[in-house]
């Protein structure tokens, strides 16, 4: 999956109706909400509608995201979870009060095997972020697991804006380098 960066990035370029990013978001997130869906609905025609309408959705929609309030794929999960939930409510033969799981909150907890692989992948990240200067180690936490904005940053770092940009971008391309994406 994408970082939480490059989802919020693939979000403003599908705000602009750049099709290319769609597919790429698509192509990254498409197993998490149609897993979180099935979960819901437990069958895989409706899954299937519903996954489509939430991705017409995300697509008109990708312009009202803020990744002030939410990460990009807590955002997407939602309105998956929300148009998952709504179908359960129009079908009689099921109501909502029959499907426990409709009303819990979608699990980021994987199966063991993906466990496994996701510490190590977890472990790598964290290696190579732990190679940044601590100022940078920081200041990408900050960014990228807590959210913070670039305002934010600059206040905490007294830096300007462009300079906290400038910053994150040589701290994430170290760590891309690191990993051996580039």
């Amino acid at each position: 999956m994408l970082t939480p960066a490059e989802l919020v990035w693939l979000l403003a370029a599908v705000a602009k109706g750049d099709e290319a990013a769609f597919e790429r978001l698509y192509a990254a997130t498409r197993a998490k909400l149609y897993g979180v869906v099935l979960r819901i609905l437990r069958r895989q025609d409706l899954a299937e509608e519903v996954v489509q309408e939430a991705y017409v959705k995300i697509w008109n929609g990708a312009g009202q995201f803020n990744p002030g309030l939410a990460s990009p794929i807590t955002w997407m999960v939602s309105i998956a979870r929300n148009r998952a939930i709504d179908m359960v409510r129009k079908r009689s033969e099921v109501s909502i009060e029959e499907e426990p799981a409709a009303m819990d909150v979608a699990s980021d907890s994987p199966d063991p095997l993906e466990r496994r692989e996701m510490t190590d992948e977890l472990r790598q990240l964290l290696a190579c972020v732990g190679r940044l200067e601590p100022d940078r180690q920081k200041l990408v936490l900050l960014a990228y697991y807590n959210g913070w904005s670039r305002e934010q940053l600059a206040t905490k770092f007294s830096a300007p804006v462009n300079t906290i940009k400038t910053w994150l971008r040589r701290s994430m391309l170290e760590i891309r380098e690191c990993l051996g994406l580039t």
